[in-house]
């Protein structure tokens, strides 16, 4: 994980709700490049011999990768999918092509925030709402990467939260193009970054068989299973780097997961099923063995700049 102090930003090895601390200047992106061992043998050695240790309920948390250099989020979830979709009117249905190819939109990698950082409602928007998502965090690059080597070239996983804006985001795609300023305000990262080691004895189907929760002032607004992905992050991989390629640190989001925001919400319910967040909302999710992250949403000209 990552974390900051009066002397800059750090990286660390969590465990028992401690940090243990590398050696100075080391960050997480830098022990990206290879098959994981750079991260491996550095997390070791923390553990052996931390540069300090800091308790975790002490540490200001950056996001795991702070300066991503690209941000790609898909659309896996068919049952986010469809009741979004039903936002448009009852019939609404999901088309063909979505099966054919786990489709994805480039977001912006410097609205970066920490786990536990406040969020401002986007400038001009009035149906502000939350994404429940899980990153895969590119540790080897790597261009037309085929589907069975694809997980190799996967660093770590965790939690995403990309903040909408949808009356912004509705209205302009409209114009065939975007998102654009619908998503660009934030985008939440952490609060660890979790190696596929770990994960491994809940591998099934897609991804993994852990609970997903999205959470408003405490009260669950939805829940579903990391493993209901329709796409696997090895076809996320083969399809992102097809005629071009991904990079050590690239970040590549799963998309909503069934029941994780409002806009879903919205459609299978209608629009007043839920106010949209606004100043004062407490924003909480989590994914098993992942952690949780929590955010306050806050007026856009209250926050730090």
């Amino acid at each position: 994980m990552t974390y900051a102090d009066a002397r800059g930003s750090h990286a660390g090895v969590l465990s028992d709700d401690s940090i243990y601390g590398l050696p100075a200047g080391v960050s997480l992106r830098s022990l990206l490049g290879d098959d994981g061992e750079q991260l491996r043998s550095a997390g070791e050695r923390a553990m052996r011999d931390p540069r300090e240790v800091v308790a975790l309920d002490q540490a200001h948390l950056l996001a795991p990768i702070p300066d991503p250099p690209t941000v790609r989020d898909f659309m896996t979830f068919e049952s986010h999918y469809a009741g979004t979709l039903l936002a448009l009117g009852p019939g609404a249905t999901i088309p063909p092509a979505w099966y054919k190819a786990p489709a994805f939109y480039f977001t912006n990698p410097y609205a970066v925030r920490g786990p536990n950082d406040d969020i401002p409602v986007p400038p001009g928007s009035s149906r502000f709402d939350l994404e429940l998502e899980v990153a895969a965090i590119i540790g080897r690059g790597g261009r037309d990467i085929g589907v069975p080597d694809a997980e190799r070239h996967i660093a770590g996983y965790c939690l995403l939260n990309d903040w909408s804006a949808r009356d912004l985001q509705f209205e302009e795609m409209t114009v065939r193009l975007g998102p654009a300023k619908g998503k660009d305000t934030s985008l939440s990262l952490g609060p660890m970054l979790v190696t596929p080691d770990e994960l491994a004895p809940y591998r099934s189907g897609t991804s993994f068989d852990l609970g997903m929760t999205a959470q408003i002032n405490g009260v669950t607004i939805g829940t579903d299973r990391w493993n209901s992905m329709h796409f696997s992050y090895a076809e996320m991989i083969a399809y992102a780097s097809r005629g071009t390629e991904v990079r050590p640190g690239d970040v590549l989001g799963s998309g909503t997961s069934g029941g994780g925001c409002l806009a879903e919400l919205w459609g299978r319910k209608g629009p007043d099923a839920h106010a949209p967040l606004s100043p004062g909302d407490v924003v909480t999710i989590s994914v098993e063995l992942l952690g949780t992250m929590t955010s306050r949403i806050v007026a856009y000209g209250d926050q730090p700049r």
